[in-house]
């Protein structure tokens, strides 16, 4: 199941900043209640690869569990989200789950709560509690951290180029990833989301030796190129 509106606190977050809440590492949570055990996995996500192997890490864990329901929400784009009742009744595991990420604050994450069941049939209101409450103590054992969104660029330059480039890298708040020096030279860089247009300009008019405001008419730099490859 896939909703199409976010909690009106979570898309003032996306509107407002480039930083993002989510779990430093895996956490667990559990809930009992007459005879059934729910077990909360939360987990960190950036993909949906990351999702499809966090799924099949529980499912090979709990492979006779009745039920791996989940829910995640991901990016800063408030529709990327589903929530997933893996044969419950409708709307009693998977969007208690999201809203337990949700009223955290949290994105980039999972959580899958598998059920194994204790011969007693809960109800409706017994299931949506018992994914609730597993899901926000898998949250409660973990811990929340603030990330910061970069984009990651790829320069690559002459080498003549080199001392001003690396001047510029140290000045300006650009973080290096990787470095590779051959024939040309090449860095992969992360530059923060909000600060990305900024710091280019100052980048190019290093490089260039020009004055900033004549960034914007300038076409190219011989020897030197930049390019976008990822956003983390």
């Amino acid at each position: 199941m896939i909703g199409k509106q976010a909690p009106k606190h979570y898309l003032r977050a996306v509107q407002k900043t480039d930083t993002y809440n989510t779990l430093r590492q895996k956490s667990v949570g559990e809930f009992k209640d007459r005879g059934s055990k729910f077990i909360a996995y939360a987990f960190s996500v950036k993909t949906k690869e990351d999702i499809d192997g966090c799924l099949l890490e529980v499912r090979k864990e709990h492979p006779k569990a009745r039920h791996h329901c989940y829910a995640y929400r991901l990016g800063m784009d408030q529709y990327n989200f589903r929530a997933n009742d893996d044969g419950e009744p409708s709307g009693t595991a998977g969007r208690p789950i999201l809203g337990q990420i949700d009223s955290a604050g949290l994105t980039n994450t999972i959580i899958i709560v598998v059920r194994y069941f204790g011969g007693t049939l809960l109800g409706a209101s017994g299931l949506i509690n018992a994914y609730k409450k597993s899901a926000a103590h898998a949250i409660e054992q973990g811990q929340v951290i603030e990330k910061v969104i970069q984009d990651i660029f790829t320069i690559a330059f002459d080498y003549k180029h080199m001392n001003k480039v690396m001047s510029a890298v140290n000045k300006l708040p650009i973080d290096i990833i990787e470095q590779r020096f051959e024939l040309s030279a090449e860095m992969d860089v992360a530059i923060r989301q909000s600060k990305v247009g900024e710091t280019i300009k100052q980048l190019k008019a290093i490089v260039a030796g020009i004055y900033l405001e004549e960034v914007e008419g300038l076409e190219s730099i011989e020897g030197f190129e930049l390019e976008k490859i990822d956003t983390i």
